[in-house]
C-alpha cells in the first residue's frame, strides 16, 4: 500500500510545488538570511535599551537616546497604518518615482547608447551632459516649480533628474568597455550594424543598464521625498512620504517620523528587489554567481 502511494504518479508533489517549496527552504536555512535577522534584532535591541537608558536612567547615550524607543514606534504604526491617508501616501510616492524612472530609462538608455557607439553625437552632445550632470537634482526644485505649471509635474520633473544622469553613465560606461575585438570578430563574419548593436553591444551592456537602474533607482527616492517636503505635495492624504514625514515633524511627532523613514526603506528595498528579478530575466547567465 505505501509503495503504491508512492509510486502513483498523481500523489506526488508537482515540480512548482517543489520548486516554491524549495526557494523557501533554501531562504529560511539560509546562513545569510539568520545572519541579517541577527543582525537586525541586536539593533533593535541596542535602540530599546539606548532609548530606556535616556528615560528610565538619565543616561544620554548618542544618537539612540535622542529617539523614541521601537515599542514606541511600533504603536505608533499600529495607529498610522490603518489609516488611509498613509497608503495613499505610499500610493502617490510610488507613482511619482515610477513615473520619473520609467522616463528617465526611456531617454537615458537610447542616449547614453548614442553616446557609446556614435563620436559625432559625442561630440556634440557629452559636453553639455558633463555641465549639467555635478548640478544636484534637489538644486532643480525651484526652478522646476517655476517652469512646470503644477507641483505634481516638477516633482516627477526633478525625480527624473535623479535617475537620468546616472543611468546614462552607466550605460555609456558599459558600452565603451566592450572588447572591441568581439565586434571586428563580428565584423569580419559579415555581421551589419544592427547585428553589432542586439547581439553584442546591448546584451554587454545589460549588467551596467541594470546597475545603472538600481543606483538611480535609490537616487529617486532621495529625490523625491525632498522634492515633496519642499514643494508640500498635496494634501496630508495625497502628498507622499516625504510630505507625510515633514507634516509629522510640524506636529511634533517623532515616531511618526521613524514611521516615514521605515516606511521609505521597505518602499526602497521592494523597488530595488524588482529590478533584481526583472535583471535575473534578462540575464539569466549571471545566476550562477
Amino acid at each position: 500500500m505505501t509503495a503504491a502511494t508512492t509510486l502513483d504518479p498523481s500523489m506526488a508533489p508537482t515540480p512548482k510545488a517543489l520548486k516554491r517549496r524549495s526557494k523557501f527552504e533554501r531562504a529560511v536555512s539560509s546562513p545569510k538570511f539568520w545572519r541579517g535577522l541577527a543582525g537586525l534584532l541586536v539593533f533593535l535591541l541596542i535602540w530599546e535599551i539606548g532609548s530606556y537608558a535616556k528615560s528610565g536612567l538619565g543616561i544620554d547615550i548618542p544618537f539612540f537616546g535622542k529617539l523614541p524607543a521601537p515599542t514606541a514606534v511600533a504603536a505608533a504604526a499600529a495607529e498610522v497604518v490603518v489609516q488611509s491617508g498613509y497608503w495613499m501616501s505610499w500610493i502617490e510616492s510610488f507613482k511619482r518615482v515610477i513615473g520619473g524612472f520609467i522616463i528617465a530609462m526611456i531617454i537615458g538608455i537610447p542616449f547614453g547608447l548614442a553616446l557609446a557607439v556614435n563620436k559625432y553625437f559625442r561630440d556634440v552632445f557629452f559636453p553639455p551632459f558633463e555641465v549639467l550632470r555635478p548640478i544636484p537634482p534637489l538644486a532643480w526644485v525651484p526652478a522646476s516649480l517655476i517652469f512646470w505649471p503644477t507641483n505634481e509635474m516638477s516633482i516627477i520633473f526633478v525625480t527624473f533628474l535623479g535617475a537620468f544622469f546616472t543611468i546614462v553613465i552607466n550605460v555609456l560606461g558599459g558600452a565603451r568597455t566592450i572588447d572591441v575585438r568581439y565586434l571586428r570578430a563580428a565584423q569580419s563574419m559579415g555581421a551589419s550594424q544592427w547585428h553589432l548593436f542586439s547581439r553584442i553591444i546591448l546584451p554587454g551592456t545589460l549588467p551596467s543598464i541594470f546597475t545603472g537602474a538600481a543606483v538611480g533607482m535609490g537616487i529617486t527616492w532621495n529625490v523625491v521625498l525632498a522634492a515633496e517636503m519642499v514643494s508640500g505635495g498635496g494634501s496630508q492624504a495625497g502628498g507622499g512620504l516625504g510630505f507625510f514625514i515633514w507634516s509629522s515633524y510640524m506636529g511634533g511627532s517623532m515616531e511618526q517620523i521613524i514611521v516615514g523613514m521605515i516606511s521609505i526603506g521597505i518602499a526602497g528595498y521592494l523597488s530595488s528587489a524588482a529590478i533584481r528579478v526583472l535583471g535575473e530575466k534578462f540575464m539569466p547567465w549571471r545566476r550562477a554567481f
